[in-house]
């Protein structure tokens, strides 16, 4: 009978003293942050927050927290006690051991941070937001508000942890989201809604500022809400500030009557190659509202190949400024501001809400729900380190891995693909080289990578 043996059978095991890490691709994220200047601009912020100047630099500490998120091995603070000895992923990170925090450092760096501190965080946020708009040029901005529920259900205490509408304790951050990357937020507890005071409109008003006087006075702004955001007040803020809205409305019962009540020949129908919908315009205004908004009632004609009957039709009511008020749209050239009144491109636009949720979800697998500390300045300190770190790994896969890894990767993806892999770190001549598999540098082209890392465009001061 035959042996089922390995051909290379492993018949002894020893301890090296050779520098290998598990995460080679660390090293490329670190240089693509330091290439692109991340550093100096927390440190010109947060210079002061140092408590000990025999302490590890401030610029490190974040270095090793955005090392912490990408890693995602854990969501424990004591993991930096595991990583402080471990010489391999301190060599992948450009760190020595010397250098590495311990997670009694790394507590009390956050704890020394008090809830005001967020301006500062969305400050940086906007400044990033600035740089990728410098970049990419864009004559519209579509912007998304939303809040997203931090589940922390299980904390037995925390301050802010409170119930949501998901009907589990946690925060409620309000954000603001572009092109999948969160360039504003406000942290906040659990029972804040969207529609909490007036934080909408004062998050989107600064904002809207902000894009005017760093990036361009003319440029076209839309921004899109859920119906948590339904209220004749924030549209009419939105109108006041210049900018389009496409926003969801509420579907109350003389809206139904309205609409089936309507002529066919009234209704018309746009078709996305998947799915198709009828859609009636009309003029909406609610009960105690100064105006009229345009309006479409819409409904999904089949899903697949297969209609829907009338009681199974998820209908839907989109609001918008759009073709009333003309500032709006003021910017744009002809041909850009007929395209943009199309109905069929205000429902196509509306519909991009379900893909704007997808950020959210991005985030939680960068990053982790359940924050670690009982003081809310301390939690709302690492939400927005997190906010930072997912913003420059977004910018990361754009810049250096879009050849290799699908930008629209999540974090879980880009780990496995071009984060854990094997190296070795070898010191020779005074320089050190990091060494990876064969099969990884052709893969993964890890030269180009490499080079892309040392080519990005850094943040303008």
């Amino acid at each position: 009978m035959s042996k089922f043996t390995p051909s290379q059978r492993v018949s002894k095991v020893e301890a090296t003293d050779d520098t290998l890490t598990g995460r080679g691709g660390l090293v490329l994220f670190c240089r693509y942050l330091e290439t692109i200047g991340i550093y100096q601009l927390l440190v010109d912020s947060f210079g002061g927050q140092r408590i000990s100047s025999k302490g590890v630099p401030i610029w490190k500490l974040f270095k090793q927290v955005f090392c912490f998120f990408l890693d995602g091995t854990s969501r424990h603070l004591v993991r930096f006690d595991q990583l402080k000895n471990d010489g391999g992923y301190a060599g992948a990170i450009e760190e020595t051991l010397e250098e590495m925090a311990s997670s009694h450092a790394v507590k009390r760096f956050f704890k020394s941070f008090r809830w005001i501190a967020g301006r500062l965080f969305r400050e940086i946020l906007h400044r990033l937001f600035i740089w990728r708009l410098q970049i990419e040029q864009p004559s519209v901005i579509e912007l998304t508000i939303d809040t997203m529920v931090m589940d922390n259900d299980e904390a037995l205490k925390r301050h802010a942890v409170q119930p949501t509408y998901k009907k589990v304790k946690g925060f409620q951050p309000l954000q603001i989201i572009w092109n999948t990357r969160v360039v504003d937020a406000i942290f906040r507890g659990g029972k804040k809604s969207g529609n909490h005071a007036e934080t909408a409109v004062n998050i989107v008003r600064n904002l809207v500022e902000y894009i005017r006087k760093h990036y361009r006075a003319d440029v076209t702004i839309i921004l899109r809400t859920d119906a948590g955001f339904y209220d004749g007040d924030n549209f009419e803020a939105f109108d006041a500030m210049g900018i389009g809205f496409i926003a969801t409305g509420k579907m109350y019962d003389g809206v139904k009557e309205q609409a089936t009540g309507a002529d066919e020949r009234y209704w018309s129908q746009y078709d996305n190659g998947r799915q198709a919908w009828g859609y009636l315009e009309f003029g909406y205004r609610g009960d105690s509202w100064k105006r009229f908004w345009r309006a479409f009632y819409t409904r999904p004609l089949y899903e697949g190949e297969q209609r829907l009957l009338d009681f199974a039709r998820p209908d839907n009511v989109i609001l918008t400024n759009l073709g009333v008020n003309p500032e709006a749209l003021n910017h744009l050239s002809r041909s850009e501001r007929e395209r943009c009144l199309e109905p069929e491109n205000i429902i196509a636009s509306h519909h991009m809400r379900g893909a704007d949720e997808l950020p959210h979800r991005g985030l939680k697998d960068f990053g982790f729900e359940q924050l670690p500390f009982k003081r809310f300045g301390p939690n709302s300190a690492l939400y927005y380190c997190m906010l930072i770190g997912f913003f420059l790994f977004e910018t990361y896969k754009q810049d250096v891995l879009s050849e290799v890894i699908p930008i629209s990767s999540y974090a879980t993806t880009v780990r496995r693909i071009a984060v854990d892999f094997a190296a070795k770190i070898v010191k020779t001549g005074g320089r050190v080289c990091l060494k990876v598999p064969r099969a990884i540098m052709q893969a993964l082209k890890f030269d180009i990578l490499w080079e892309r890392c040392h080519n990005s465009v850094p943040i303008r001061s």
